[in-house]
């Protein structure tokens, strides 16, 4: 009787859940644009790692400052008023920040929005929306672990990617190496 139920059981899951491929014709981008239908308008740019990725390496006269953090982040949270700050210190000298945000889906119009709205975030706020994170993470940088809060800091001369937290004056003096 145990191995009937079982055979049904594994029958029943065999036969419902199909192979679990997509049809040939859905590239891989139509499963997450399907997906985001479901979602209310965000009020933030979402991408993919292969969206985002172009903002990683302009070439161009300004120097861009990302930042990957989310709202679940202390110490990223903690951080951003420096970015802020920088942001509005530096505007005339060709300086852009970017923040990247990772969180959730179902944190962006809950925590995202409102945390970018109270706190009057003037940055340019966009999200990254990628399940592979084993693959986009070494394409940001080869040694990132992973863990936020972490920033790139890059020009069309150098670039150099910290994994950490920053004080104003940490933040500063790293951005004056790609601005003197």
């Amino acid at each position: 009787m145990n191995r009937l139920l079982i055979l049904f059981l594994m029958a029943s899951l065999a036969l419902g859940c199909g192979d679990g491929k997509k049809p040939k014709d859905m590239a891989d981008n139509q499963e997450v644009a399907v997906e985001s239908q479901n979602e209310e308008k965000v009020a933030f740019p979402i991408y993919d790692f292969e969206g985002l990725e172009p903002l990683l390496h302009k070439e161009d006269d300004q120097t861009y400052i990302i930042n990957f953090w989310a709202t679940w982040c202390k110490p990223c949270l903690e951080e951003l008023p420096h970015f802020e700050r920088i942001r509005e210190e530096q505007k005339e000298n060709k300086v852009k920040v970017i923040l990247v945000s990772l969180d959730m889906p179902h944190m962006w119009k809950s925590r995202l929005e409102p945390y970018v709205k109270n706190k009057k975030i003037q940055s340019e706020v966009v999200i990254l929306d990628d399940p592979k994170q084993n693959e986009w993470i070494p394409k940001v940088d080869e040694e990132w672990g992973g863990g936020i809060p972490a920033t790139l800091i890059y020009n069309k001369e150098k670039r150099q990617f910290f994994e950490k937290g920053f004080t104003y004056e940490e933040l500063n003096e790293a951005l004056n190496k790609f601005t003197k």
